[in-house]
């Protein structure tokens, strides 16, 4: 990546709730590392103590903070400790990752601890009550009076402009890594093959494995040795394994557990599915075509639409029914030729998500070019 020497005027804080779970923790640490190839001074602030995935940059732990009952003053005190960071390492962007749902929260954010800061705001989901909460009339002035706000879909960014009007709106994807490539030849224990993959939180209400169980049962997949592996952890595990025994699938059906480096799996993988009912920017697409495994997708917002070329680097399903998508896996597993599209275009489908791409797209954000 080309650095520009004007980037290093530019101190640019990125604030999450943590880098420890899920695309968005993953995108933003990744964020943090191109931010610094360019020649950002990058720091990083998490709320909470959970870090998974690789950064780059001065790190504020505020989450080490945190001890027995969190009261609303510890909150504040910790709060403040961010606010007099800022100021003291002369920060002057900031790049804010959180959901956003309590208008009176968001507003001491504006007021106090980001004012006199250019501050953008990252939508990582099309579910915008997570970014606006139940009043977003009133969040909606926050928005319009920051530097910038950045949908990582163009679907989203759409329903930004028409449903809120938010007008400083621009959309820059979450990219994937070249590295890994290297990070997918890690030992790892890998299940049976063959199998399918689906990774993310065990959170049914949003990711609907369950859809995904039922779609794996009407395949009949496995009288052909086809696995399926479900990876992750969240709320919904006993429940997911229970369903999968009542199916009398738990002999077909892996859970494994939620892994920082879910590479090797991928890669191993005959092909990942997403089923989720919503997303913003689904990585578990980019991830498994920039190693060059196809997908199985439904055609949800939002994202998958905006990532795979149906036929051509996978299938995009348009209608949540269980048979039409076993159908689809079937037919992934059955029409060779079809399988050997996809696989051969996989990688080359995702290059406008590349790190180079993406990376000059924060900059020319930033520096206002």
């Amino acid at each position: 990546m080309s650095m520009r020497p004007h980037t290093s005027k530019i101190k640019v804080c990125l604030v999450a709730i943590s880098l420890g779970k899920g695309g968005a923790d993953r995108s933003c640490a990744l964020l943090s590392e191109m931010l610094s190839a360019q020649g950002f001074e990058v720091h990083v602030a998490i709320l909470n103590d959970e870090i998974a995935y690789p950064y780059q940059g001065k790190l504020l732990n505020l989450g080490r903070l945190k001890s027995g009952s969190d009261s609303l003053l510890k909150r504040f005190l910790r709060l403040r400790k961010l606010r007099n960071y800022l100021k003291t390492e002369g920060i002057t962007h900031v790049i804010d990752h959180r959901p956003k749902n309590q208008y009176k929260r968001e507003l001491f954010y504006k007021n106090y601890i980001y004012k006199g800061l250019k501050t953008i705001y990252v939508v990582h989901s099309f579910k915008t009550e997570t970014y606006f909460g139940s009043a977003p009339d009133k969040m909606k002035t926050i928005y319009d009076t920051n530097f910038k706000t950045v949908a990582v879909s163009k679907a989203i960014e759409e329903k930004l402009n028409s449903e809120l009007n938010i007008a400083n709106t621009v959309t820059i994807y979450n990219p994937f890594d070249s590295q890994w490539e290297e990070k997918a030849k890690e030992k790892a224990p890998i299940p049976s093959k063959p199998y399918i993959l689906s990774y993310g939180r065990l959170d049914d209400d949003v990711k609907d494995f369950s859809f995904l169980i039922r779609s794996y049962h009407h395949s009949k997949l496995w009288l052909d040795g086809m696995r399926l592996a479900i990876m992750g952890e969240g709320k919904d595990e006993a429940k997911l394994k229970a369903f999968a025994t009542t199916l009398s699938l738990e002999e077909h059906i892996d859970f494994l557990p939620f892994v920082s480096n879910p590479f090797p799996f991928i890669s191993q993988a005959h092909f990942v599915t997403l089923t989720s009912k919503w997303e913003g920017f689904p990585m578990v697409l980019v991830e498994s075509l920039s190693l060059g495994i196809p997908v199985v997708s439904l055609d949800i917002a939002s994202g998958p639409s905006e990532i795979i070329k149906h036929q051509e680097n996978g299938l995009l399903i348009s209608e949540r029914n269980e048979e039409v998508f076993a159908k689809a896996m079937r037919t992934l597993f059955e029409d060779k030729t079809l399988y050997a599209t996809c696989q051969q275009q996989a990688r080359a489908s995702v290059a406008p998500f590349s790190k180079e791409t993406i990376a000059a797209a924060w900059t020319k954000l930033l520096t206002d070019e």
